[in-house]
């Protein structure tokens, strides 16, 4: 059974991080090599930068992502930023797991949008995005440090967070 904590250990952060990036290198804003050679002051204020989500199936951590305020919006939109799942989780419904985890840290900051961008050429992602709810904004932003790529951008209503649950 698939078990999504929060989490804020650096050390765990790293291992997931670092082998999300050798198992799908072209999936990622970045690289092995680059986020290898982070040292731990690095990771620590990385681990305290968003909220960390983590999916455990018993005691191995199969699955992460993190949601973030990057929006400058005055808190609307939160993104998510970072998700990866285990080769052997895929298609399991554990992405599915973390995106409602991250969604609901985003609801309950306030924020009525939740975005995240996926790398072109990343079909699998993209297309599980779609099927969990998120749609393409239009807008493609260039890879930071290869400005022949594009990401994406992906988005999903959160609602109103002061609105409760409609009566039934």
């Amino acid at each position: 059974m698939i078990d999504v904590r929060t989490a804020d250990d650096w050390a765990l952060i790293r291992t997931l991080r670092l082998g999300a990036l050798r198992d799908a290198p072209g999936a990622f804003t970045s690289s092995y090599d680059r986020e290898a050679a982070f040292d731990e002051t690095s990771w620590r204020d990385r681990a305290r930068t968003g909220q960390w989500f983590v999916a455990f199936d018993g005691t191995d951590a199969v699955g992460v992502a993190c949601g973030i305020d990057g929006s400058g919006d005055g808190g609307l939109r939160r993104e998510l930023v970072g998700m990866w799942v285990a080769p052997t989780h895929r298609r399991q419904g554990v992405a599915a797991r973390l995106l409602d985890a991250v969604a609901g840290w985003a609801r309950s900051q306030g924020a009525t949008t939740l975005a995240l961008g996926v790398v072109e050429g990343n079909e699998p992602a993209r297309l599980a995005y779609l099927t969990m709810g998120l749609v393409p904004t239009g807008e493609q932003v260039p890879v930071w440090d290869d400005p022949s790529r594009f990401v994406e951008m992906m988005e999903m209503p959160l609602g109103d967070p002061r609105v409760g649950p409609s009566p039934s």
